[in-house]
């Protein structure tokens, strides 16, 4: 790969829940210049990041040749995040290759592809695990990595997998938003005696700042990351620790949690909101969100966290940490403490998809 320096990052998924902390750890100290994409530039995310130094905004959609060819011009970086809730997989599936191969036409150095596991394969094809929105991502950053392998030299390529945001357990909306019921925070998902290897959010802005900060280390990898894997019973003991309020986990057989739980209500809609729904290919909430939910039952997704540590010594490590940070942040930003910010009436949407209500466009 050439040793050219990065200096100027395309961002695709800038304004999404992930792609906010990325662009400002990539900014944070002015090495990096960043320029994302957004449909609309006047929305309150572009206008909170274009309120940091050294950022601007390109309008526009990915899902368009000309716009990407204008996003790369000039830069030499991108980190590429296509929201698959958008878009559904198989036009996900497009615009994937189309970002990789465009970006070596405009003479991009290092690209990191945002991804997710692709579950579906780690099971050994198992169709309990098959889900649309992972899978989607997870094969395509397995082509990224296997074109990598001739095109190394001329633009590096990295990997950044990731999965549930622990901002999730708290959030309206998700498949995880817990009930208050008599006065106990309760999560009633299918998860059993799994974990779900939770991400946090903050921590992103520091992984992929990493991956851009070590091209030549970083060409060629798939940096998996997660805070831990965090069992419920677990997580509801380390809520209840830092908040002083009951907590619980209650575990729920699929078929009561979709006709109760979070996502009931949208269940037979398609997992891409701008998905054809008469498409044989498009998976439902209900088929895709199942297969998630079985991905952390029976363990099929895992991690390295000695490699994590290396990469990241400061970087949260449990549900308890993690929550205590998110107390003390709430209470200085004016938001109230934890437990009462995970009333329902109190609550705020973490996921951009709740901005957009299902309905941007592509």
């Amino acid at each position: 790969m050439s040793s050219q320096t990065t200096s100027k990052i395309f961002v695709v998924g800038g304004t999404g829940a992930q792609g906010m902390p990325i662009i400002r750890g990539l900014v944070a100290d002015k090495k990096y210049s960043v320029r994302f994409l957004s449909r609309d530039s006047a929305s309150r995310r572009a206008t909170d990041l274009l309120a940091l130094d050294n950022v601007s905004v390109l309008e526009g959609s990915f899902a368009d040749e000309a716009i990407l060819r204008e996003g790369f011009r000039g830069c030499d970086g991108a980190f590429i995040n296509i929201d698959g809730f958008n878009t559904g997989e198989k036009t996900e599936t497009y615009w994937a290759i189309r970002s990789y191969e465009i970006a070596i036409e405009q003479g991009i150095k290092f690209f990191v592809y945002g991804n997710l596991d692709y579950g579906f394969k780690k099971s050994g094809y198992d169709p309990r695990f098959r889900c649309g929105h992972f899978d989607g991502k997870g094969r395509m950053g397995e082509w990224i990595l296997f074109q990598n392998q001739a095109n190394r030299d001329r633009m590096g390529a990295a990997l950044f997998t990731t999965c549930p945001y622990i901002e999730m357990v708290i959030s309206p909306g998700t498949p995880m938003t817990p009930t208050v019921e008599d006065g106990v925070v309760t999560w009633r998902v299918p998860l059993g005696k799994g974990a779900v290897p939770h991400v946090s959010l903050e921590d992103c802005g520091f992984y992929v700042r990493w991956l851009f900060d070590h091209p030549e280390r970083a060409n060629g990898m798939d940096l998996e990351v997660a805070v831990d894997h965090i069992g419920y019973a677990d997580l509801a003991a380390a809520f209840e620790k830092v908040t002083g309020h009951p907590a619980q986990y209650i575990d729920t057989d699929l078929d009561t949690y979709w006709r109760n739980g979070a996502l009931n209500v949208i269940a037979g809609t398609p997992t891409g909101y701008n998905a054809d729904p008469n498409d044989k290919s498009t998976m439902s909430i209900r088929d895709n969100f199942t297969g998630f939910w079985n991905m952390w039952k029976y363990g099929i997704v895992k991690r390295d966290y000695a490699l994590l540590d290396e990469i990241h010594p400061n970087r949260i490590k449990s549900a308890e940490q993690w929550f205590r940070r998110e107390d003390l942040l709430g209470r200085e930003l004016g938001m109230g403490s934890l437990w009462e910010r995970v009333q329902p009436q109190n609550r705020t949407p973490i996921l951009k998809i709740h901005q957009d209500t299902r309905a941007g466009k592509l």
